[in-house]
């Protein structure tokens, strides 16, 4: 029982974590915060429903297609109008357009697409595996799998590449690395890009399970909001950490006390890290 609850926690927490990761990209390279997120995962997720029902794609070409528009739309489109505008403005005229935004999203895909739920099937079929006496789903353990082969490569992108490494000096100090030659635009350009590929990839895993509807990321990305600030807003390992714990902790309430009550402790945790550790678990503090 409990390595199911493990893995299925496991499997919800790297969605979680995926979409958190996003969210401190653009803060350690812009200083923004996009509200927008969950909107961010809506969109691709109706892109593959689109090309795979709509247009009648094949399945896996579907998801790529649906990956490079999201990057296109959600990273170099919205770099170039929304962040270039407001960037020089601070962060709370930010947060109110990626709200206003979000509501946007939300509302015309109810017009112009539908309001009811879409069924997208899954990359691999969804059957039981029994390992050790205890029943697990194919499709928890594909969307782990999946998960950890994007943050791997992730990871060794910004750690070996060289347009990595002026990633994390952006990160580090916008300033010097601007002194230093890097292009600190493009590099903010290139944080949007990667945010909008993460969240196409949580799209694919999360369609099958919450299935493709208006509000489907209105959860999605408020619980990898607070996976990023329980694990650490300034820090990627932060926000993978935070990600997998909201999901544990979600999965192991339901499982033991109530379904009704699995928001209420991750809220719970929440404000214990706001109050105990307000960088999070694994973040560093920020001079203001």
């Amino acid at each position: 029982m409990i390595e199911q609850l493990l893995i299925k926690g496991l499997s919800l927490g790297a969605i979680y974590a995926m979409i958190a990761i996003g969210f401190c990209l653009l803060w350690q390279s812009s200083r923004l915060v996009n509200f927008a997120e969950g909107e961010f995962v809506t969109i691709p997720a109706f892109l593959m429903v689109f090309f795979y029902s709509v247009l009648k794609l094949p399945f896996a070409p579907a998801i790529i297609a649906a990956i490079i528009v999201s990057a296109f739309l959600l990273g170099f489109v919205m770099k170039k109008t929304l962040v270039d505008a407001l960037i020089a403005r601070g962060n709370t005229p930010f947060v109110v357009t990626t709200i206003a935004l979000g509501f946007l999203v939300r509302d015309s895909l109810t017009v112009f697409a539908t309001p009811e739920a879409l069924h997208f099937p899954s990359m691999i079929p969804q059957t039981p595996l029994q390992f050790g006496g205890a029943m697990f789903s194919s499709l928890d353990l594909w969307n782990i799998f999946v998960a950890a082969v994007v943050i791997v490569c992730l990871h060794l992108f910004i750690r070996k590449t060289k347009q990595g490494k002026a990633l994390q000096a952006v990160a580090q100090n916008r300033e010097a690395a601007g002194i230093m030659g890097i292009d600190v635009q493009k590099m903010i350009l290139m944080a949007f890009v990667i945010n909008a590929v993460l969240v196409a990839f949580s799209a694919s895993l999360a369609a099958p399970i919450y299935m493709v509807k208006y509000d489907m990321g209105n959860e999605l990305g408020l619980k990898a909001f607070y996976a990023a600030i329980i694990g650490g807003f300034n820090q990627v390992k932060g926000a993978l950490l935070g990600g997998l714990l909201v999901g544990l902790i979600e999965i192991f309430t339901a499982a033991y006390i109530s379904t009704q009550y699995k928001s209420g402790f991750v809220l719970i945790v929440l404000i214990a890290v706001i109050l105990f550790k307000p960088e999070g678990i694994l973040g560093t503090k920020e001079q203001l």
